[in-house]
């Protein structure tokens, strides 16, 4: 393995060597967004600059020139790259105005006239019920000035998983405004100090979820305006809550009009030729990551939208996609690591996702980069200089699959407490993770959300504190909160929720599609729910902000893995302390204990500071606070102290 780590890192040493030696050096390869697509100059005059090698002619056309197809061609230079440059009008004003169309017409080698939008395009739209998306000149006279620094990069990351156009009661797509003014306050309030953005490079389909991306530099225009997602990061900023995009690097839109696709009228401009450049799940391309051209697109577009648009790191999607030649399809991952490491792995994106991470935390010290890859590839979150992949964080995918697959197959008394710890603690160390109860993967169509699997249809009906708890809610209420508690306390060095979700959102989540009649009636995010008082949502929405809260000031997910002291099977008890913070949970179905004994490093004095059968989050109230409860030098379990005691049926003591 040794030798394949080293492999890859002198693989990255002669890209970063060949880069520094570009005309302009690392940094304008990196800013290729100044000079590619269009540019404004200081003479007001516009610079067209398009990357075409398999085009025999390039012309523009567009508002400016009442759609004239053969007006202004393109000029052609070396290594497949086009030029054109519009002096300003009479009056000194740009010779394309703000808000006007355009299009690039492709005379292909074979004779084809093809008309494409630009691979740099910053803004597209599309009117009424049109299916095609149309390239828009984005150049306001007075452009959104961001006014707040970016937050520092926090210790302790709570992220706050969210999709605008979903951020809203109402059956319809929510907008960047509603998010800033609406959701916004809400995040804070949570006590969560990450935003993680979805669906927001620009994608036709709106019920892909954002994974089938057209345009690589526009925010989505289906939510509002570019200056409007400005002031949401900005506004954001404002709270002390950094933003991260969901970047999608790992494959493309099959689109050819509106997307990358056949640009320049050839199956291999930006993505390897099929088969290779076809991923068979997802229908989509899968870009050439050896290409030196594909490499300027993808890398300046991470520095266009930490730059332009002020975000503070990216999720990067399909990496496990990326990682191998075979895609992660139909290939379990045990963990052996024969696994990862021979002529299976694509060499080629691994090191584009080590370049990519080299760039943007040398850049830019307080990035944040977190990977989708459920394969577990190792050194995926150790440092570039070790031979490592470079990210900060990886999504800890199997947590929420237990989670799923416990509620589904298992009776309460057959719940295994040590299966459910080893899950919770399986993770190379030193290789940090965020966990999860649930994502945006358990709540979309075909699968439910925790609070739906827990309670199901009685969500609609007994929901409410004006009536008795019927046995079902009660147990749904309280396992929602012990849930979640333990994938924050014990999961990770980070933590997910979907939004929503931390008030148990009921239901699932399908955006509007010919299946079920374009219907937006899934596809939003019940707000009003929490905001009826007599509704017990508000109790889990003030669970989940309390949890945050004592993580804010205990520091348990930037503490040391967790000591898990005690995995009860027969009482069904769950025990570890983390950060000088003893977690205790009860997940027995009927059995309450008294003078429970229970193992803790540190001596002294404890409080409960944290409890979830308090009646304000749902709970029976059944616990006295004001009790001190005093260590004894007696060892027990494996810890150097301990104490005893009380348990309640269904809940989890902090101290």
């Amino acid at each position: 393995q040794r030798c394949f780590f080293l492999h890859w890192h002198e693989h990255l040493q002669k890209l970063l060597f060949q880069l520094e030696e570009t005309e302009g050096g690392f940094d304008q390869f990196t800013r290729s967004y100044r000079s590619f697509g269009v540019q404004r100059q200081p003479d007001n005059s516009l610079f067209f600059k398009e990357w075409a090698p398999g085009a025999e002619a390039l012309f523009l056309t567009g508002d400016f020139n009442d759609w004239n197809k053969f007006s202004h061609p393109y000029a052609k230079k070396e290594f497949g790259k086009w030029e054109l440059i519009l002096p300003p009008k009479h009056d000194g004003s740009p010779a394309v105005d703000h808000n006007s169309k355009l299009k690039v017409v492709v005379h292909t080698n074979d004779g084809q006239r093809i008309y494409r939008i630009s691979p740099w395009a910053k803004y597209v739209a599309r009117e009424g019920k049109a299916v095609i998306y149309d390239w828009v000149h984005w150049d306001p006279p007075h452009p959104y000035i961001h006014i707040h620094p970016r937050p520092k990069k926090p210790t302790s990351l709570r992220i706050y998983e969210a999709h605008v156009g979903i951020a809203s009661p109402e059956p319809k797509v929510a907008s960047y405004s509603n998010f800033t003014t609406n959701v916004l306050p809400r995040i804070k309030d949570l006590g969560y100090n990450c935003i993680q953005l979805m669906a927001i490079m620009e994608h036709v389909y709106y019920a892909c979820f954002g994974y089938q991306i057209t345009s690589y530099f526009a925010a989505s225009s289906r939510y509002g305006t570019p200056d409007e997602l400005k002031q949401l990061i900005d506004v954001a900023h404002s709270m002390g809550i950094v933003v991260l995009l969901d970047v999608v690097h790992s494959h493309a839109s099959k689109n050819t009009e509106d997307g990358l696709n056949r640009f320049d009228g050839t199956d291999s401009c930006f993505f390897h030729s099929p088969p290779r450049g076809e991923h068979s799940l997802w229908d989509s391309r899968l870009f050439n990551y050896s290409s030196w051209e594909v490499l300027r697109f993808l890398l300046s577009n991470l520095r266009w939208w930490m730059e332009e648009y002020r975000f503070d790191g990216f999720r990067f999607d399909g990496v496990t996609s990326m990682l191998y030649h075979h895609h992660g399809i139909g290939t379990g991952f045990s963990g052996d690591y024969n696994e990862y490491f021979g002529l299976h792995v694509d060499e080629d994106s691994l090191v584009y996702l080590m370049l990519a991470n080299h760039i943007l935390h040398t850049l830019y010290p307080d990035c944040i980069t977190i990977a989708e890859d459920v394969s577990g590839m190792p050194a995926l979150c150790r440092g570039v200089q070790e031979g490592g992949l470079g990210f900060d964080y990886r999504l800890a995918m199997a947590i929420p699959d237990k989670w799923i697959q416990i509620l589904k197959e298992l009776k309460d008394e057959d719940w295994n407490m040590g299966d459910i710890a080893f899950t919770l603690t399986n993770r190379r160390y030193g290789e940090k993770c965020i966990a999860y109860a649930e994502s945006h993967d358990q709540a979309l169509v075909g699968d439910k959300t925790l609070a739906f699997w827990l309670m199901d249809k009685e969500m609609y009906t007994n929901m409410s504190t004006l009536i008795p708890m019927s046995p079902i809610i009660d147990r749904g209420i309280q396992l929602h909160k012990m849930i979640r508690l333990l994938t924050h306390g014990l999961g990770g060095e980070g933590y997910l929720n979907f939004i929503g979700n931390e008030f148990g959102h009921p239901e699932w989540l399908d955006f509007p599609r010919e299946g079920n009649n374009q219907s937006y009636h899934y596809a939003r995010r019940q707000f009003n729910l929490l905001d009826t008082d007599h509704l017990r949502y508000c109790q889990l929405y003030a669970f989940d902000r309390d949890m945050n809260r004592a993580e804010d000031k205990y520091g348990w997910l930037a503490a040391p893995p967790a000591f898990v002291s005690a995995k009860h099977e027969g009482d069904k008890v769950i025990v570890f302390d983390r950060a000088n913070v003893l977690f205790i949970f009860n997940f027995h179905p009927n059995r309450s204990f008294q003078d429970y004994r229970v193992g803790v490093e540190a001596a002294g004095k404890y409080k409960i500071k944290l409890d979830s059968d308090e009646v304000q989050y749902g709970g029976h109230g059944r616990l006295d606070h004001s009790t001190d409860f005093f260590t004894e030098p007696h060892p027990f379990n494996g810890r150097s102290n301990s104490m005893l005691v009380n348990i309640s049926n269904m809940t989890f003591l902090t101290h």
